[in-house]
């Protein structure tokens, strides 16, 4: 059963972040006095010495700036390159390898061979583009649709009350198959019943597990005020990433580009019609992916929206979701947290993480951390978190308007 509620705010504040990044200047100036020898004898004795001088052959030409001002003219330059580097981190792979003590694989782009697009690619292409070149949809009351995959009702209902203050439900019921293409098809007609309002600009899927981690406010800003889709994605190869690739898929998705997320995402409205506009790399996941094909299990959910939205918009991917998994456990679920884990520290430490942790799954399960970026300064990453027991429930009640506004 799927449950879609949506929330409403406008926002009339309009807030502006400027960074600043100074340079000290650094003036060097010399005080000239003039040389009056008071005896004249001893004045012709030392012109004297002068020319007795022997003249030195091989003189090197005065470098133009003294030796300490270099040293000031670098020191400086080292400042600002870090200032800089620390206030505006950078997503590339050459500034994570020079700042990141981690695993950089997060951030290759995949490559790929030089072909002829099928017939069905260039018609893929040309709808896919025009969608992303057409302006986005003007609207003076912006909202967001939250998408609940439920398979009965809310546990948390309660807490989502206190953080919207009110709450507007509407029941999509359908049949769903855990690692199926249904739990794709659940996720599409959400996307397509939350499109037709076109106030709805974010698009936030969550589970019956998952609770808020900042106030409504805070959510609002965080995904509004971003034109980017934070969609889960890194390369995994080990048995769980590629090697739940089918060769089947080709020519249309390489190898290379086939990638693997959570499926905990908000997605803006541009990406959200291009899902539903989709049928090309759908059906090959749906033929391709699932579970128990060619002697491998391969799930839709975590591997078709990372590896198409990667494919036709990288630069508009953030490559990470805003809801918190704890994966660290290397079991096939997630940990879950019990009624003794909730601890006000607990949940302030998830809400101002800023940093993205994957692990792999091959043998040397290597972990891959990056710096979660928003608008290209550092913030933290997770506005919800999972998978939370319903016994929880009264312990977030009493600490949620603590820790979603210290």
């Amino acid at each position: 059963m799927s449950v879609i509620l949506e929330a409403s705010w406008t926002c009339f504040r309009g807030s502006r972040l400027s960074c600043w990044v100074g340079s000290c200047g650094v003036a060097i100036g010399s005080d000239q006095s003039s040389l009056i020898p008071q005896d004249t004898d001893m004045l012709r004795a030392w012109q004297q010495s002068v020319k007795d001088m022997p003249v030195m052959s091989g003189l090197r030409k005065q470098p133009h700036l003294k030796r300490p001002l270099w040293i000031i003219v670098l020191v400086t330059f080292v400042i600002i390159f870090l200032i800089t580097a620390y206030v505006f981190p950078l997503s590339s792979s050459a500034a994570c390898y020079i700042f990141s003590s981690g695993d950089c694989s997060l951030y290759r782009q995949p490559s790929f061979r030089s072909r002829e697009l099928t017939d069905e690619e260039k018609i893929s292409h040309v709808v896919i583009r025009e969608i992303l070149n057409a302006p986005p949809t003007q609207s003076k009351n912006s909202k967001i649709a939250f998408l609940y995959l439920t398979p009965g009702t809310l546990p948390f209902e309660p807490l989502w009350d206190m953080f919207f203050r009110r709450l507007l439900r509407r029941n999509y019921p359908m049949q769903v198959a855990w690692g199926k293409i249904s739990m794709v098809d659940a996720e599409k007609r959400l996307l397509a019943h939350a499109l037709l309002d076109p106030n709805n600009q974010q698009f936030v899927l969550l589970s019956d597990s998952c609770v808020p981690l900042h106030n409504f406010d805070y959510v609002y800003n965080y995904l509004i005020h971003t034109n980017v889709s934070f969609l889960d994605g890194f390369v995994d190869l080990g048995p769980h990433g590629t090697g739940r690739y089918s060769e089947r898929m080709m020519p249309e998705i390489e190898r290379a580009a086939f990638m693997k997320g959570s499926q905990w995402f908000s997605m803006k409205r541009q990406h959200a019609i291009i899902v539903m506009a989709d049928s090309l790399y759908y059906t090959k996941f749906r033929l391709y992916c699932k579970p128990n094909f060619e002697g491998r299990s391969c799930y839709a959910d975590e591997h078709y929206l990372p590896t198409f939205l990667n494919m036709i918009d990288p630069g508009g991917i953030a490559n990470r979701s805003v809801t918190y998994v704890d994966w660290s456990e290397g079991k096939w679920h997630p940990r879950s947290f019990r009624a003794q884990d909730i601890t006000f520290e607990f949940l302030k430490n998830l809400a101002s993480t800023d940093e993205v942790i994957h692990f792999t799954s091959d043998p040397k399960r290597r972990v891959i951390i990056g710096p979660c970026l928003w608008n290209n300064v550092k913030r933290p990453c997770y506005l919800f978190a999972r998978k939370f027991y319903p016994e929880t429930l009264n312990r977030m009640l009493i600490d949620f308007s603590n820790y979603t506004t210290v």
